[in-house]
């Protein structure tokens, strides 16, 4: 994989005006939003005799209405439409909408402001598919990852500048309104400008009939993610990340009034500590999974959620303070830095947990139906946000104090985390594959990027310790078929990871013949569906650290299945706990110590022609060298 940074997509044409386009939009949103809700809360009265309470429940759910009426509707168009057109046409919208909100500024004239919040929700909604369907087609799968944490990083700091700015801008005297009314129209203008930038991106499915229906094409769109059960479990989860982040952020404003005892100031520092949080998490997605999409990184972010969930539940009930204080004062109370850690590790773990689950979900759902696809998570995660507010609301009114939601949430994550990697257990194995090169063992990959990136292909490595399987799946950037000696299937917790993985058991045709040619049958048949198999031809772990003569096996699979052939070797693994080393095991891990090194070298693709036992060993030898 490439060692590049993603903060260098930053200098690039095909992510940087994209990546600002969508800045832009998230930040002129919330400066808009939260301006309007600060003039009504606190200058009521010059506004209208409504209660406030209603409007500052109205105006967040005018904003995500659109996204259940007409995110199906947005998913068609950014299929059938070119997206670098989209996107303008949706910046237009916006200066619009402003241009109608400044109106509605200057005059006082609050139902205009309020039209204004459902129009930026429909511009919000447009724009949405178009967000995660764009970067597929301009960044490589090992940039997803840097991509997709980098908008996520974006949208986060945009929402939080967006929301100090605005609370500040507003009270300003005498010229708040104005300055609001004029700063979001020029924002809006910069995000046009931005997006005039935007390389030209070929729509997936120019001839698509549009349906106007939202509620049938919804239905159909739902229906067609559930085909692709990782997809749909994976939009599911997603869905469930906005319930979670919506039950805790709706608690803040209350929670730093009532049981922190701050003033604004204090919930703004929630909000900066939660933001900061999202974007680390976000950023570190990158390095964590070494280029690729690694979705064991979610269960880690999943269970990162609940443990810092459930210990911001017992922080909280260890803070004493109940005089009012500023953002100083709380800082200077005993507890209020073990808080805003807990609150900036919910932001890490999340980041963590959903950036994954964007990159999964652009890479494996149907290229043509990804937008409509992104429209239905978004429908899906405005139900949910809906759901949370509803569970909210309920656990208050059956008495729940504020740390006690937080607690709850905490352990409904753990619940339902558990639930989904139950039902796609390759979440939770990749997540042990991943944990394993990065504790036990530092793995280093060298030519890894020629591993194919899709089509069939047979990969095959030496064969020295029991982990290797489990460390080739945490180096590939794609599943693989292993084709591993039916007795290890016997062993009970490697039994699990390699049936999760659907590895190939064989045997020896003298041990038992129907098993060995139902092997070749089942690889055959992976090889023709387009997957990766990866065999070990010693057919046996090294008991001395040397390679062992290869079989013929991989000249039977080709015979069938004529593909290109991968030769790697692993090197470093040898004398370690799970080898068939004659020494003291414990003595050797002791030796050996802990981040032990080991490399995973891959060399030049072969062709079926060029191909024999002899010549596979050979290439193989030379790939691991002297370091067993």
């Amino acid at each position: 994989m490439g060692q590049h940074s993603q903060f260098g997509l930053l200098k690039q044409h095909r992510f940087a005006p994209f990546f600002w386009t969508q800045f832009l939009g998230a930040f002129n949103d919330n400066v808009f939003k939260t301006a309007l809700l600060t003039i009504l809360t606190y200058n009521t009265l010059e506004w209208t005799k409504l209660d406030i309470g209603l409007l500052n429940n109205l105006i967040p759910g005018l904003f995500i209405l659109p996204f259940v009426l007409f995110s199906a509707t947005a998913g068609q168009l950014a299929d059938k439409f070119e997206k670098g057109v989209m996107a303008r046409r949706v910046k237009l919208l916006e200066i619009f909408i402003m241009l109608i909100a400044a109106y509605g500024w200057w005059n006082h004239q609050l139902w205009l402001l309020i039209a204004a919040v459902a129009g930026m929700g429909i511009h919000s909604t447009l724009f949405g598919p178009v967000k995660y369907a764009y970067l597929p087609q301009h960044l490589q799968k090992d940039e997803l990852i840097g991509g997709n944490g980098l908008i996520e990083m974006g949208t986060f700091v945009g929402i939080l500048a967006g929301e100090i700015l605005g609370a500040m801008l507003v009270v300003h005297q005498p010229w708040g309104l104005q300055l609001v009314a004029t700063g979001t129209i020029i924002v809006a203008v910069l995000g046009y400008i931005a997006s005039l930038r935007i390389p030209y991106s070929p729509a997936p499915e120019p001839a698509l009939p549009v349906s106007w229906n939202p509620l049938s094409e919804t239905v159909r769109n739902i229906r067609f993610s559930k085909k692709n059960r990782p997809v749909f479990l994976s939009l599911m989860g997603n869905s469930w990340f906005w319930f979670y982040g919506a039950i805790i952020l709706a608690q803040f404003p209350q929670y730093a009034k009532n049981y922190l005892h701050g003033d604004h100031s204090v919930f703004v520092l929630l909000l900066t500590f939660f933001s900061f949080g999202i974007g680390t998490g976000s950023l570190a997605c990158e390095k964590l999974s070494g280029h690729k999409i690694e979705i064991g990184l979610v269960p880690f972010g999943a269970i990162g959620l609940s443990v810092f969930g459930f210990d911001l539940y017992l922080s909280s009930n260890t803070y004493m303070n109940t005089q009012i204080v500023d953002l100083w004062g709380f800082l200077q109370q005993a507890g209020a830095v073990h808080i805003l850690a807990d609150i900036v590790m919910i932001g890490v773990f999340g980041g963590l947990y959903i950036v994954p689950l964007f990159a999964l979900i652009q890479t494996r759902c149907d290229p043509a139906h990804l937008s409509r696809t992104i429209a239905g998570m978004n429908i899906l995660n405005a139900l949910f946000m809906v759901v949370a507010s509803l569970a909210a609301m309920l656990m208050l009114k059956q008495g729940f104090t504020i740390p006690q939601i937080f607690m709850a949430t905490a352990m409904l994550n753990a619940v339902v985390a558990l639930y989904i990697f139950s039902l796609v257990p390759e979440f939770l194995m990749r997540f042990i594959a991943w944990l394993l090169i990065h504790t036990v063992h530092q793995v280093r990959t060298v030519n890894a990027e020629r591993i194919p990136a899709e089509g069939a292909g047979i990969l095959v490595c030496n064969h020295v310790s029991y982990m290797d399987a489990i460390v080739i799946m945490a180096c590939s950037p794609r599943p693989i078929r292993f084709v591993m000696d039916h007795q290890i299937f016997k062993i009970p917790f490697l039994s699990w990871i390699f049936r999760t993985a659907k590895a190939i058991p064989i045997a020896p045709a003298k041990e038992d013949p129907w098993l060995t040619e139902k092997s070749y049958v089942d690889i055959a048949q992976a090889l023709h569906e387009g997957e990766l198999v990866c065999i070990f031809p010693e057919g046996k772990l090294t008991s001395t650290g040397d390679i062992n003569q290869f079989r013929g096996g991989v000249m039977k699979i080709l015979e069938r299945s004529p593909v290109p052939v991968y030769p790697m070797a692993l090197r470093g693994l040898w004398g370690s706990f799970f080898t068939r080393d004659q020494g003291n095991p414990f003595e050797r891990a002791f030796r050996r110590g802990p981040f032990s090194r080991l490399e995973l070298v891959v060399g030049e693709v072969m062709q079926p022609s060029q191909v024999s036992p002899i010549v596979l060993q050979e290439k193989v030898t030379q790939l691991r060298g002297n370091w067993r």
